[in-house]
């Protein structure tokens, strides 16, 4: 039953639940009103509607207490929303039918939002005014800042240019580390997440590397996350990483 539910609140507006609520109080399985079904108006609500009345039928609760489970799990969605929020971010062609973010404007956001500190992770990073601006920004307000990247072949790392030199020139402040004790398995192993994290309560996890054509023109995906125990995760095993010298400052 309360599976059900929680299928079915997770499908309609809290009205819509409410609406419910009300239509099933003071009654019994068998006496339910056959009109539930013209409060939802998609197929898969409607799914959920009957995968719950069904359930219903097969118990001995009353309507009362069914309404109260409906109201109960819709304010705990709410709840859990206001907690913790999942956006889809995407750079490329995009449709009409349905909303996203773009990788840059994310990005951007979350930078100048950060309140104390920012951890940035990426394999490549060049031709992104747009970021240096506003990390150099960050810096200036006293955000600490650290940036792992992958490193260039005469330093360890597996590309032709070094990122590392051009982020300490564009972003003086910033702590930036790399992963070059690297033993096995992960011998042959390369600096490939590309993530950011400020103060651990928004995270940012992408395709995206901090490059222009991949802020710009690329065809990118990821999703932002603000609120709940990801952030806060992410941003004390990146600070684990550092503790325990996985990484290192360079």
């Amino acid at each position: 039953m309360l599976i059900a539910a929680t299928d079915l609140v997770a499908l309609l507006s809290p009205s819509r639940i409410e609406a419910l609520a009300d239509r099933v109080r003071g009654s019994m399985p068998a006496e339910r009103d056959r009109s539930l079904h013209q409060l939802v108006t998609t197929p898969a609500a409607r799914v959920a509607l009957d995968r719950l009345l069904t359930t219903w039928e097969q118990t001995a609760i009353s309507g009362d207490v069914l309404a109260g489970i409906l109201v109960g799990a819709a304010y705990a969605r709410q709840q859990a929303q206001r907690e913790i929020s999942v956006e889809l971010v995407w750079t490329g062609p995009t449709t009409p039918f349905v909303a996203t973010r773009r990788t840059e404007q994310v990005l951007l956001d979350l930078i100048r939002h950060a309140q104390s500190d920012l951890f940035l992770v990426s394999f490549v990073a060049y031709d992104v005014s747009s970021v240096v601006d506003a990390l150099n920004a960050a810096a200036a307000r006293g955000i600490e800042i650290r940036i792992l990247l992958e490193t260039s072949a005469s330093h360890g790392g597996s590309l032709s240019v070094d990122p590392i030199a051009t982020m300490r020139s564009c972003v003086p402040s910033a702590g930036l580390y790399v992963w070059t004790d690297r033993p096995a398995p992960f011998t042959e192993g390369r600096v490939h997440a590309k993530v950011a994290v400020a103060d651990g309560s928004t995270a940012f996890l992408t395709s995206a590397n901090l490059t222009g054509h991949a802020l710009e023109k690329n065809m990118e995906a990821g999703v932002v996350i603000s609120g709940g125990h990801i952030p806060t995760g992410l941003r004390a095993h990146l600070h684990a990483l550092i503790e325990t010298k996985v990484i290192r400052r360079t």
